[in-house]
């Protein structure tokens, strides 16, 4: 398979939650993240081709960055084994430039 990503991928240990910024919804769990995009770990499933503004929240009490603010495309999404959760990967699309600076942050800290 060609490898497309222009950024690196980092895994975390960090606790990534997403949550759709309209609705308030959880969405899942950051399993990694670049400056391009991330992969959610899920409860439900996500749509490919969808766009959402979300918001990754950093519950990790020592971070210096708490919420980075995002619009996102779903590229994929896949059952996981368990038949129970999902796998998404998501682009980045939409970012402010503060909201860049944030990231850029949280990245430096993974």
């Amino acid at each position: 398979m060609e490898e497309r990503r222009q950024h690196s991928r980092h895994g975390t240990e960090m606790q990534l939650e997403v949550f759709d910024l309209n609705s308030g919804q959880r969405l899942g769990r950051i399993v990694d993240l670049s400056a391009d995009g991330f992969m959610l770990f899920s409860d439900t499933p996500h749509t490919a081709d969808a766009v959402l503004e979300c918001r990754l929240v950093c519950t990790s009490s020592t971070a210096q960055v708490q919420e980075v603010r995002l619009g996102a495309d779903c590229l994929w999404s896949r059952p996981g084994a368990d038949g129970q959760h999902c796998w998404a990967g998501f682009h980045i699309i939409d970012l402010a430039e503060d909201q860049a600076k944030a990231l850029e942050s949280l990245l430096a800290r993974l």
